[in-house]
């Protein structure tokens, strides 16, 4: 008997990635849970498990192929009892109701993986047109079947999308019945709904109605030209940087402030625990700064009007790898000492540079740090990380001519750059956040307080 395995959901809003790594070869035997392949999605790595013993009968992807959910992975021979009772759940062949909870004695891997009885896929009819039912698995779901589309009153609720899509659509301020839905049945995809917002933020600055980025021209005629597809990570970059540039008025506020006593302070703790980076107090300072001014730690909801307040601190933080530019995100900045968040990120920055941080450790963020002052210059504009609504930038310390205590000396001073989001935050309260941040980095000891 042969069975196809599928691509599982990948996570929330993740429709597709890139195949890092194949495990696999057509004639292996593989066992439960064996990973098949690596995907990459959004900026995560993913390792999809087998939900069944036997032997790869034939292989369908390969080391660097963009992969969808729901494509088949596999082609697995198997004749097992355990696996023709999962193959029969999950095919449709059991008549469970689909909102029906997990059975224990169905393999909990089944929950997240796909699979499908290949000779048992027959077109139904339905409306009087031939249609293949599917069976589909993930985060707790037995199994879905599209029932015929019914008349109803428009509502929210009659347009065919899932809970994430509906999700997102909230968060963006998207009526769903104004998204054409591209997937089978005309149902909405979390792709449809970004689509949607680009063309609507697009729409009050192009020239006319329909007007597309002009073509690029043939540059071979000028000489030799290598193409380079995009990987994942810097398509996601690519669109995260798109999305803000096009939602969010960027303005920037240049302050610096004298670390002088900070770098004194960090030299001295040496040896006493995790190491002390600029980033650590960097992060404690902005935890302080955002409690105090609670404007900086918010998004815009446009459509219904509002600004939205969070009462959680999740400072993210770019981290710089082969990759591209991914940004973990550090929980409750605001509870943990300098020495906590010191220990705590140099861990999340070598997991991430490793490729095992996972795809919600990227999520949730509601203000993010950048520091280049490793590689150099004076001072730079970050873009929001949409949809939060300020980012601050960290350049390379130097030492400077100062007037200190009536005296010229040399002292190190660090430039910092905040983006901030000029619908909501003003120029003043921009200054007054920065010079804030400064203060407590000119005296690291009021850091030191906080838990």
């Amino acid at each position: 008997m042969a069975s196809e395995i599928k691509l599982p959901e990948l996570g929330e809003n993740l429709t597709e990635g890139d195949v890092l790594d194949v495990r696999i070869a057509p004639g292996d035997m593989i066992s439960q849970g064996q990973t098949l392949i690596e995907v990459e999605a959004e900026k995560s790595t993913v390792e999809v498990p087998s939900p069944l013993a036997g032997r790869v009968a034939k292989l369908f992807v390969k080391k660097g192929d963009k992969i969808h959910v729901g494509q088949t992975v596999c082609l697995v021979e198997s004749s097992t009892a355990a696996t023709e009772e999962a193959l029969a759940a999950v095919s449709g062949q059991k008549t469970a109701q689909v909102d029906a909870e997990p059975k224990t004695a169905q393999p909990a891997v089944l929950e997240r993986v796909a699979v499908v009885r290949t000779e048992q896929s027959k077109p139904v009819k339905r409306n009087g047109r031939p249609e293949e039912i599917k069976a589909t698995v993930g985060d707790g779901q037995q199994g879905e079947r599209q029932a015929p589309a019914r008349e109803a009153p428009p509502s929210q609720e009659t347009i065919p999308a899932g809970p994430a899509t509906r999700r997102l659509a909230r968060e963006l301020g998207v009526d769903l019945h104004e998204v054409q839905g591209s997937a089978p049945g005309g149902r909405v995809t979390p792709e449809d709904i970004k689509a949607h917002v680009r063309d609507r933020v697009s729409a009050p600055v192009s020239r006319g109605p329909g007007v597309q980025p002009p073509s690029l021209p043939d540059f071979e005629r000028w000489g030799p030209i290598e193409r380079r597809p995009m990987d994942a990570v810097r398509r996601k970059t690519a669109e995260q940087m798109s999305l803000s540039w096009s939602l969010i008025p960027h303005v920037t506020q240049h302050d610096q402030a004298d670390i002088t006593n900070l770098e004194a302070f960090r030299k001295q703790q040496e040896g006493n625990g995790p190491k002390l980076t600029i980033t650590a107090f960097a992060l404690k300072a902005s935890a302080i700064a955002l409690q105090q001014f609670p404007q900086f730690n918010a998004s815009v909801d446009m459509a219904g009007g509002q600004l939205v307040l969070k009462r959680y601190y999740h400072v993210g933080i770019a981290v710089d790898t082969e990759r591209g530019l991914l940004v973990p995100v550090l929980r409750d900045v605001d509870k943990k000492s300098v020495q906590q968040l010191a220990e705590e990120l140099t861990a999340v920055a070598e997991r991430t540079r490793q490729r095992k941080i996972q795809g919600e450790e990227l999520r949730g963020g509601t203000f993010t740090i950048t520091n280049l002052g490793g590689i150099g210059g004076t001072g730079f504009t970050p873009i929001i990380n949409y949809p939060e609504v300020a980012i601050l930038g960290l350049s390379r310390g130097r030492f400077q001519p100062v007037v200190h205590n009536g005296q010229i000396v040399p002292r190190l001073l660090l430039p910092l750059s905040l983006s901030y989001d000029h619908r909501v935050i003003d120029g003043a309260d921009a200054a007054r956040f920065t010079r804030r941040i400064a203060e407590m980095l000119e005296n690291p000891l009021v850091m030191l307080l906080h838990a």
